[in-house]
């Protein structure tokens, strides 16, 4: 009762003070709205001057990296969009501002209005600009004169607008000063007043409820140390009272709450600790698999390395006669060296800890690469009944690891005798690019179906138009070669007709491989078997 007709009386002196000063606070929330106003368009065409400099650095970049206009179009649309968002707030804002200045008195619409062309004429500044970016036929000159340009006429028009802008909350802000001057006035005596009127409310209402407060404080301290046991009176009825009530309740509550909690925490435990050892367990029956996995690998490639050493032996003793035997033995030793590097590449992954292959890159002429895969296919192209031409490969070296990207190479070609034998012709190109060099095979096949070019390089996939022969990774594998050592592959079906070699749609595979090796060539190895490995 007693605190009530306390906020009665800071009530009346709260609604005498409001009455004095509503006119004039309407007044300066008015200007100050405005100023504020102002102040947000000031900053948003701060952060427009920022996203139309980000907009030129990215474009300028796109144009002197020589980028398509698709390309170019894609690297700057976030950019644009966001200065998109920028010019939506900002015709929101001045169109708020226009009632701003109505509600005012003020005769300001007209300045507005000339903040919105000046906004309008940005906009179709970068509208204009996009749509020289846009051309595919704009060469890099006119490019760069569309942007010099659109640079040149956007900065005189956002400085005008942020001056306009500036010059509107000084306006304001002046005006709040002249009132703030007479509202100190008022101020002065209402707080002469309101000071009374605390002291009043203090010491005849609030200060004898102290001690009861106290009371509540200590008991929150209480609980807030998780002890419970604590019993506030409930003689009196008031708020306070009240809130005895409930803060004895809300303690037992707690209490029989934390009984239950420490029975489930003690529950949760013992399953936790269930679960640690049936984990543990299954770890410990994993290394074990693992570990007979790499016995495993390490026992069949050291039973096969014993024969194969034999084959590599009599094989170097037949080539050496004259007889015409000798080009077989050749081939045999060949083919068994290879046999021998990938016996060599098991015995790695079981000795490894974490299943993974290594690769052995080092600067190689592409000459030999080639060379030594012409080599090794020659014999199966002929067999198959078909012709392969290969362009003398550029005088290139890289930095790449000879026998995979070999392998590479020679997976294509096989995968070319399987699926297109009845087209007759591949051929084999090598290009030199800006970042490196490309790498072609085109054949005469029946092609690749556009629903399955994009998933050929996934392993155990099969062309639908195909009869499945082997595990289909052969292709997986080689992109995995080539993305190890920083290139990429792709393919092309039906081949266009400059480069086709005859009627049938045919397939282009190309893959492109760094000059430079790529960060690291360690990836996680392919446990597989495919015609490529």
């Amino acid at each position: 009762m007693r605190l009530g007709l306390g906020a009665a009386l800071l009530s009346a002196g709260a609604i005498l003070a409001a009455t004095v000063l509503y006119f004039g606070m309407l007044d300066v929330a008015k200007r100050l709205d405005t100023a504020l106003a102002s102040e947000q368009r000031m900053t948003r065409y701060s952060a427009l001057s920022t996203q139309i400099s980000t907009f030129l650095v990215i474009a300028t970049e796109s144009v002197q990296t020589g980028l398509s206009a698709e390309e170019r179009m894609a690297r700057i649309q976030p950019t644009t969009d966001r200065i998109k968002q920028v010019f939506v707030f900002l015709r929101s804002d001045l169109e708020d501002a226009v009632e701003s200045a109505r509600s005012l008195g003020v005769d300001e619409q007209s300045r507005f209005g000339t903040q919105s062309l000046g906004l309008a004429r940005m906009e179709a500044l970068l509208q204009r600009t996009l749509i020289g970016m846009a051309d595919p036929e704009g060469d890099a000159p006119r490019l760069r004169a569309h942007l010099d340009s659109f640079a040149g006429s956007f900065d005189p028009l956002l400085n005008q607008a942020v001056n306009t802008e500036r010059l509107f909350r000084n306006t304001a802000l002046q005006g709040i000063e002249a009132l703030r001057h007479r509202l100190s006035v008022t101020a002065a005596l209402i707080a002469g007043l309101s000071v009374f009127g605390v002291l009043f409310f203090y010491f005849a209402l609030v200060r004898p409820q102290f001690s009861r407060l106290e009371k509540l404080h200590d008991a929150a301290q209480k609980i807030g140390s998780e002890d419970f046991s604590l019993s506030l009176p409930t003689t009196r009825q008031d708020e306070i009272g009240r809130l005895y009530c409930a803060t004895n309740r809300m303690a037992q509550a707690l209490s029989q709450r934390q009984q239950r909690v420490e029975t489930e925490w003690s529950q949760l435990n013992s399953v936790i600790s269930s679960r640690t050892q049936e984990l543990r367990n299954a770890n410990e029956r994993l290394e074990q698999i693992d570990e007979n996995r790499r016995r495993f690998f390490a026992d069949v490639s050291h039973e096969l390395r014993t024969p194969l050493t034999v084959i590599l032996m009599e094989a170097q003793i037949g080539k050496q006669g004259n007889g015409p035997e000798a080009g077989a033995f050749a081939t045999i030793e060949n083919r068994a060296a290879r046999l021998n590097r990938r016996i060599d590449d098991l015995l790695r992954v079981a000795k490894s800890e974490n299943g993974q292959l290594a690769f052995d890159p080092h600067p190689v002429d592409l000459t030999e690469i080639i060379a030594a895969t012409l080599q090794e296919i020659r014999a199966e192209v002929e067999s198959a009944g078909m012709t392969l031409d290969a362009d003398p490969p550029p005088d290139l070296r890289l930095t790449c690891d000879p026998n995979w990207i070999r392998q590479v190479i020679v997976g294509l070609i096989r995968n070319a005798i399987r699926h297109a034998r009845a087209g007759k012709l591949m051929a084999l190109n090598c290009t030199v690019t800006p970042s490196g060099v490309a790498i072609s095979l085109r054949d005469n096949g029946p092609g690749i179906a556009a629903a399955d070019q994009e998933k050929i390089f996934d392993r155990f996939s099969q062309s639908s138009e195909q009869k499945a022969q082997g595990f289909g990774v052969g292709l997986a594998l080689a992109a995995w070669v080539v993305g190890a050592h920083g290139g990429h592959i792709h393919v092309v079906s039906p081949v266009p007709a400059s480069r086709a070699l005859g009627t049938d749609p045919g397939c282009d595979i190309t893959f492109h491989l760094p000059l430079s090796p790529a960060p690291t060539l360690k990836e996680e190895a392919l446990i597989c078997q495919t015609d490529a490995c």
